[in-house]
């Protein structure tokens, strides 16, 4: 398999990813270094490209051959900066999208497409919120009158929220201790991205058994391209002899 590839990563499906491919091709793993680095297998690489234009000068200086997009499924930016490179260079690129969270009857869903639109509803909804879309995002929420914010994050850091408390973790979490932390704070809405997965699900079934409303804002819709949703799926691709018009 000429070249080397190229895991955008920062999830646990490009974690599994890069140990299900060790030793079978030469990779180069990149993070946006947030939130930990982790012990992976082949090279890591942490931070920014310098946007698309970046991106592709890596690529063509690291002889990269083939890139798999396993980057969260909000993180729009960086995928559309690698749709745009490996297009510019006839590169293969796969994006790796864990599912999206099937909705059950008993769910009580209010979906908005962005932040602005979670917090133009949030007052209609409820008045102690969990709120779980990471750091980056909260300051959309500063406006929000007359709402208390449980806010959780991988570290702690000053918010630009009136009236809140912080609690920091890393996933998975458990829907026992999700639904108990619930009760604990009396929260009677939850805020989450469509994030998909199992490690983050623990919450959105708490809320579910609770009879708790959630704020769920959609994922952006992906660059268009070739995806699958499991990382045996993108181990099957990487053996496949795929043209270079799939980026």
């Amino acid at each position: 398999m000429p070249g080397k590839l190229l895991i955008l990563g920062g999830t646990a499906e490009a974690a599994a990813l890069a140990r299900a491919v060790a030793g079978r091709i030469e990779t180069v793993t990149s993070l946006a270094g947030r939130a930990g680095i982790p012990s992976l297998p082949g090279r890591v690489r942490v931070g920014g490209f310098g946007g698309a234009a970046g991106l592709e000068a890596f690529l063509r200086t690291e002889a990269i051959g083939r890139v798999i997009d396993a980057t969260h499924p909000f993180a729009a930016r960086i995928s559309a900066h690698a749709g745009t490179a490996c297009a510019a260079l006839g590169i293969p690129r796969l994006m790796l999208r864990r599912p999206e969270w099937p909705r059950h009857p008993e769910d009580r869903w209010t979906e908005v497409a962005d932040m602005a639109g979670a917090a133009a509803v949030l007052p209609g909804l409820g008045r102690r919120a969990f709120l779980t879309v990471g750091a980056g995002e909260v300051a959309a929420f500063a406006p929000v009158p007359d709402v208390w914010f449980l806010v959780r994050l991988l570290t702690a850091g000053p918010l630009p929220l009136a009236d809140h408390a912080v609690i920091t973790g890393r996933p998975p979490f458990a829907e026992a201790a999700e639904r108990a932390l619930m009760a604990e704070h009396r929260i009677d809405v939850l805020v989450s991205k469509a994030s998909g997965g199992s490690a983050t699900y623990g919450k959105i079934a708490a809320a579910r058994h609770l009879g708790i409303p959630v704020l769920m804002i959609r994922r952006p819709a992906p660059p268009a391209g070739a995806a699958v949703d499991s990382v045996a799926a993108a181990v099957e691709w990487l053996r496949l002899d795929r043209p270079s018009d799939e980026c």
